[in-house]
C-alpha cells in the first residue's frame, strides 16, 4: 500500500467499533513476531496527562542518546502523529510500510482487530523494525483491558492520576477506574502514581494491585515541586533543588514535569543513563499539540484539549494564572458523553462569547445543545453549522474586541481548528 491506501485502510477498520477483550491485539502482536518484547517499554495511563507526560519522557530518552518511540492517542495533526520517532511525526513512506505489515495478517484473522487494536500493534512493529531502544506507550482508554497493554515487563509502569471520565465503560467512581488503570501493572514491574494524584480511594486501589504483584511501588502525589514564573513561553519549575525550564505551558504542566522527574529516578534505578543535562534539554525543547498551546500571536490564538471536568477546572487555573480577569472568545466542541453540563459555569470567568461547534466524530455533541449549556448560564453563545464558521466568527468578534481566541474541549477538534485557521489568517 502506499500512504493514502494505508490512510483508507486505517479509517475502513473504524466500522468494526469497540471489542471487549485482548485476544485479537494478542494473536496480531504473536503473527507480527511479538513485536513489543524486542525493546523496553514505558507504559502509562491516567485520566488526563498521558500525552505531555509521555512527551517529556521521549524527549528526555532522545536527548540521552536513545533511539526512542511515542505511541499516542488520537492523533492530532494527522495519522502519523499517533507514531514519533525521535520526538518526530513519522514519514508518510514509514506509515504506509507499517500498515501494509499489519494489515497483511490482520485480514487473514477469524476475528479481524478493532481499529486501535491495528494501531496499538502497528506501534509496537514500527518501534521494532526502527530498532529502537525504548518505546514511550500511552493507553488508549483505562488499562486493564487497553489494546496497548499486552506487554510482560515494562521498564516502568506509569498512572498520571485518576479522575472520573469515560464512567460509561470504567465505572462511577475513582476506585473503580483505578482497577482499571491499575490494570497496566506487572509482576516485579516497577509501577509511579503520578504527582497531584490525592484520591485517597483511587490511591488505595492501585497500591494494593502493586503489593499482589510484587511491583515496586512510587507515590509521587504529595511530591510536586515549585513552580516559578509563568508564561505562554513556558515555565520555570524547581523540583529537589534544581531548577528546570519547562517548554509546554499550562499551569498543569508543572505536576507533568514532576512526575516525569520521579520517573527518570526509577529509570536509572533500572539501569538507564539519563545526564543532568539531557534532563535539562529534554524539558526545554519538548513540544506537544493541542494542550494550552499558542498557535498565533497576533492576534493571540491558542487551543487546550480540555475534555472532561477535570481538564477543564486545569484550565480555568491556567486562565486564571496568564490573563487574570481579561476575557477570551472561544470556540468550543465536546463529546456527548462527557460531563459537559459543568463546563460554563468553570469557564464563566474567563470566556465573554462562545460559539458552539460539533467536531466531527460521532460521540460530538450537537452545537445548539452545547450553545444551549452556555446560554443558560448567562454566557452569550452562538451554535455554528461547522468548526470553519465557529473559528471563523471567534477570529473576527475577538478581532473587534481585542480579545485573545481560544480553541477548548475534545482533541479532536483540533486538526480542523488548525486548518480553518490556515484558510482565515
Amino acid at each position: 500500500m502506499n500512504y493514502e491506501e494505508a490512510v483508507r485502510y486505517l479509517e475502513s477498520t473504524a466500522a468494526r467499533g469497540s471489542k471487549l477483550g485482548l485476544e485479537r491485539v494478542q494473536e496480531l502482536a504473536k503473527r507480527l513476531g511479538e513485536p513489543q518484547k524486542q525493546y523496553r517499554v514505558i507504559h502509562i495511563a491516567g485520566t488526563n496527562g498521558k500525552g505531555s507526560v509521555g512527551a517529556m519522557l521521549a524527549s528526555i530518552l532522545t536527548q540521552a542518546g536513545y533511539r526512542t518511540g511515542h505511541f499516542s492517542s488520537p492523533a492530532l495533526t494527522s495519522p502519523l502523529d499517533y507514531f514519533r520517532l525521535q520526538t518526530q511525526e513519522i514519514t508518510e513512506m514509514q506509515f504506509a510500510a507499517v500498515m501494509t505489515e499489519v494489515q497483511a495478517q490482520a485480514e487473514t484473522m477469524p476475528d479481524p482487530p478493532t481499529q486501535f487494536e491495528i494501531l496499538a500493534a502497528a506501534a509496537y512493529t514500527l518501534f521494532a523494525r526502527q530498532r529502537c531502544d525504548v518505546a514511550v506507550i500511552e493507553c488508549c482508554m483505562g488499562g486493564d483491558l487497553d489494546c496497548t497493554n499486552i506487554i510482560d515487563h515494562p521498564v516502568l509502569s506509569i498512572i498520571t492520576n485518576v479522575k472520573l471520565d469515560h464512567m460509561g465503560f470504567l465505572g462511577n467512581t475513582t476506585a473503580e477506574i483505578a482497577a482499571h488503570k491499575a490494570g497496566i501493572i506487572k509482576h516485579g514491574c516497577p509501577v509511579l502514581l503520578g504527582a497531584g494524584t490525592t484520591d485517597a480511594a483511587a490511591c488505595a486501589v492501585i497500591r494494593e494491585r502493586a503489593r499482589m504483584l510484587d511491583a515496586p511501588f512510587c507515590d509521587a502525589g504529595a511530591m510536586t515541586g515549585t513552580a516559578g514564573e509563568m508564561t505562554l513561553e513556558g515555565t520555570v519549575f524547581r523540583f529537589d533543588g534544581q531548577t528546570y525550564r519547562i517548554a509546554l505551558p499550562g499551569t498543569y504542566q508543572t505536576l507533568n514535569a514532576a512526575t516525569v522527574l520521579h520517573a527518570v529516578r526509577i529509570l536509572r534505578m533500572q539501569g538507564m543513563t539519563f545526564p543532568e543535562s539531557a534532563v535539562h534539554a529534554g524539558l526545554e525543547t519538548v513540544r506537544w499539540h493541542g494542550r494550552f498551546e499558542v498557535l498565533r500571536k497576533q492576534p493571540l490564538i491558542l487551543f487546550d484539549g480540555a475534555h472532561n471536568p477535570d481538564g477543564m477546572e486545569q484550565l480555568h487555573e491556567g486562565l486564571t494564572r496568564y490573563f487574570g480577569k481579561k476575557r477570551c472568545i472561544a470556540a468550543i466542541g465536546v463529546m456527548a458523553d462527557k460531563d459537559y453540563s459543568r463546563y460554563a459555569q468553570m469557564l464563566a470567568p474567563h470566556v465573554k462569547c462562545v460559539y458552539a461547534v460539533q467536531p466531527d466524530n460521532p460521540r460530538a455533541l450537537a452545537a445548539d445543545a452545547l450553545a444551549e449549556v452556555f446560554a443558560s448560564a448567562g454566557i452569550e453563545a452562538v451554535p455554528c453549522r461547522s468548526v470553519a464558521e465557529g473559528v471563523k466568527n471567534a477570529c473576527f468578534c475577538a478581532e473587534s474586541e481585542h480579545l485573545p481566541v481560544i480553541g477548548i474541549g475534545s482533541l479532536y477538534l483540533y486538526r480542523a481548528f488548525c486548518g480553518a485557521l490556515q484558510e482565515i489568517l
